[in-house]
């Protein structure tokens, strides 16, 4: 056989060969609190990122972890980050958190100082950053559904939310702005102006509504790099 042939032999193998590689998936990590507990769950946010990742034919590019645990905080993040995220090695970590931070200084009297909250989550960006992971950061939705700014918390949720934006901005991270979302669409979907039922079942935690509109903003900001 002559060199030429020899050559288109070895070519024709080489395509073969990169056909077969399976190209690994993308590792994705949803770091939070019971609301990312929760999205585990039959018909929650995670579960439905994963339906809308298999509509658009992009399930096997995405492995979807959820490591979410009920009451965190944003400094409960930062404890068990090394064995619940970084151990797993994440391409991709989404965080949402705020939400017990603001609520339980009502509740409980033990929520997290707005100055806290934002030194935390920089430490949590670093060390992601510092593994190359890709971070993407959403701001808490809502602790109450009322459009008037009347909800107990809104003061403070709108507060933790700029810090997240901030964040976002400052260190390159990209965002789901729940916050924003949340609103807009009880603007346009809560004429009575009730405090739940419209995303969540109590406030908070997301009814079938909420978990639909947070996967697919989430798989928009997902699919956007």
């Amino acid at each position: 056989m002559n060199p030429i042939g020899r050559l288109s032999i070895i070519a024709g193998l080489m395509v073969i060969a990169m056909s077969m590689i399976v190209e690994k998936p993308k590792r994705v990590i949803f770091f939070g609190d019971s609301i990312t507990q929760a999205g585990v769950n039959p018909g929650g946010y995670i579960v439905r990122i994963g339906e809308l990742l298999e509509q658009k034919g992009l399930a096997k590019q995405y492995e979807l972890v959820g490591a979410g645990i009920g009451g965190n905080k944003v400094y409960d993040l930062y404890l068990r980050m090394d064995d619940d995220v970084l151990a797993k090695k994440p391409d991709i970590v989404f965080i949402w958190i705020g939400v017990n931070d603001v609520w339980h200084k009502s509740s409980f009297g033990t929520g997290t100082d707005a100055d806290k909250f934002e030194k935390f989550y920089v430490a949590i960006i670093k060390k992601l950053q510092d593994k190359g992971v890709r971070i993407i950061l959403c701001t808490p939705a809502c602790i109450g559904e009322r459009t008037d700014f009347t909800n107990q918390q809104d003061g403070d949720l709108n507060q933790y939310a700029q810090i997240v934006r901030g964040l976002a901005k400052n260190y390159r991270c990209e965002l789901v702005d729940l916050r924003e979302d949340f609103l807009t669409y009880n603007m346009k979907n809560n004429p009575d102006n009730k405090d739940q039922g419209i995303l969540t079942v109590d406030r908070v935690h997301l009814n079938d509504k909420g978990n639909q509109l947070v996967a697919e903003k989430m798989v928009e900001v997902l699919l956007s790099k």
